[in-house]
């Protein structure tokens, strides 16, 4: 599978080498800017607006899975995947509202620290350690695997030349510029993807013959959001039910996709920021879903392989120097990812661990120093996980990804859910889920996705469900242990100084909402 590589001209090396170029003087000129204010690599000195924040939490959530496997679930089964775009607006809706103006009020720079200022320093290690391992295995090594995959399709080169390569050139950029600039340069990247997508779709459609005779050549359910319960692949019940759990975490306590919003000029800014990308994520259909959808039509031949979906389709519609500009995109969100992640990974151990525990006097400077040398080791380690997963599995890439945070996100979801709206959460309830809990929910997911594979042993119900039904265990198991708990410790920070949201957030949120809202009634009563 190595046609793109063929179709390459000199021009698409050139525009790839001068892109190239440009992210690391971006990369540079903002490192130095930040040098010369004394700012931390963390936080972006507290600067971004909501355009900053909106590209690049998108930027973090698109990674280069979205665009294989959203255009691969639409080459098999249609739009349903939808789902996972347009569902989140409950779940932005609650960090934007209820999530971030408690992080923000207590002046955190993390989500452990949050949780230690609320259950003291046990809470923050065991939670600092706990958002470390989902970091490096669930954004790290999933987007660089996804990464590898794509850098394998277009040059044919193993994975672990793939993965290293791309590894090197995102751990320098988040060296040097750290979060001002990965900020910085999403926004960038994000208009050249929307740019690029929506280009193919067009093209796509010009020669199908236009939306009228897509809709003639596809089967009538591709165009339902909701399946029936019956459904192998999307029953409705398990998007009902299981995504709100990963959900929750992904988007309310997930260090990589809120470290966004905490770096915000103030609180409407990051709220504005978060209704950002709820717009964002609407435009998921012309985007990610339909070039899928267009290549069952025009490239019905693929059968099975439809994680190629995307990608014949660029080879086959796109001139001489867009292919180039495709593989620009595909680096941009690459960089746009794993930056992100990088960039949390060394926040958490820094604020977390490093100052927290070994040396509480360090300067910014030791600060920032540590902060590199964690993304040196977090590069390290993501190659090795990235290999291992690639040696382990290397098919349905969406369902891996969803089911690997399924099973990383019922303990988070708990958690953060009972400490912000049930004040009687005791410390022991928070430390018991955070640990014994995980370690259940991760074992249920070992045995899942390798010992005893779904694929082999059908008794499994759907991976969204199992992440509810573990969910809904460890929400009792925390209530019973806060009620039966006889010296219960909460150091509850008082809600007065929680700022109040503008009316001008409620009412875009309120457009988003109804903006939803239509588009589910469009595509369930067709």
């Amino acid at each position: 599978m190595n046609s793109i590589y063929d179709k390459l001209t000199a021009l698409d090396f050139i525009i790839v080498a001068v892109y190239l170029v440009i992210l690391l003087i971006i990369g540079y000129v903002v490192s130095v800017k930040q040098s010369k204010k004394n700012e931390t690599l963390f936080m972006a000195g507290n600067s971004l607006n909501w355009y900053n924040i909106g590209f690049n939490m998108w930027g973090t959530n698109v990674g280069p899975s979205s665009l294989l496997a959203f255009a691969s679930i639409g080459y098999a089964t249609g739009i349903v995947a939808g789902n996972f775009e347009w569902y989140a607006f409950v779940f932005l809706l609650l960090l934007a509202i209820v999530f971030a103006p408690r992080y923000i009020a207590s002046k955190v720079s993390t989500m452990p620290e949050y949780m230690g200022k609320r259950y003291g320093d046990s809470t923050q290690t065991i939670l600092a350690w706990y958002a470390m391992v989902k970091i490096l295995v669930s954004w790290l090594s999933l987007g660089l695997f996804s990464g590898g995959i794509l850098v394998r399709q277009i040059l044919g080169i193993p994975m672990w030349q793939s993965v290293t390569v791309l590894v090197i050139f995102s751990g320098i950029f988040t060296f040097a510029g750290g979060l001002k600039a990965i900020a910085k340069v999403n926004v960038f990247q994000m208009i050249l993807l929307i740019v690029v997508s929506l280009t193919l779709s067009y093209l796509g459609l010009q020669k199908v013959g236009g939306i009228s005779a897509l809709i003639a050549k596809t089967p009538s359910n591709f165009w339902n959001l909701v399946q029936p319960a019956s459904d192998p692949n999307y029953p409705w019940p398990a998007i009902l039910l299981g995504y709100p759990v990963a959900a929750v975490a992904f988007f309310c306590t997930d260090q990589s996709m809120v470290q966004s919003v905490l770096g915000a000029k103030n609180l409407e800014q990051g709220q504005l920021g978060v209704n950002f990308i709820g717009w964002l994520k609407v435009m998921a259909l012309p985007l990610f879903i339909l070039p899928g959808i267009l290549c069952s039509v025009l490239f019905p031949e693929l059968g099975k392989n439809s994680d190629l979906a995307y990608m014949t389709m660029v080879t086959n519609l796109f001139p001489s120097g867009m292919n180039g500009l495709v593989i620009c995109v595909m680096i941009a969100v690459l960089v746009g990812t794993i930056g992100s992640s990088l960039n949390a990974l060394s926040t958490v151990f820094t604020n977390d661990i490093y100052v927290k525990k070994i040396n509480p006097a360090a300067t910014i400077k030791e600060q920032i120093k540590i902060g590199r040398i964690t993304v040196a080791a977090g590069c390290v380690f993501a190659i090795l996980i990235a290999v291992a997963i690639d040696n382990i599995k290397g098919q349905n890439l969406f369902n891996i990804f969803q089911a690997v945070l399924g099973f990383l996100a019922p303990s988070l979801s708990v958690v953060f859910l009972l400490s912000i709206f049930w004040k009687r959460t005791t410390k022991k309830a928070v430390n018991g889920i955070l640990s014994w809990g995980s370690a259940f929910s991760l074992f249920v997911g070992v045995l899942y996705l390798w010992i005893f594979p779904a694929d082999k042993y059908p008794v499994w119900p759907h991976f969204l469900l199992i992440s509810f039904y573990i969910f809904a265990v460890l929400l009792v198991s925390a209530i019973i242990i806060s009620l039966v708990d006889k010296s219960p410790e909460t150091n509850f920070v008082s809600e007065t100084d929680v700022p109040k949201t503008s009316k001008k957030v409620k009412i875009l949120f309120a457009l988003l909402g109804l903006t939803i809202l239509s588009l589910y009634l469009i595509f369930n009563f067709n």
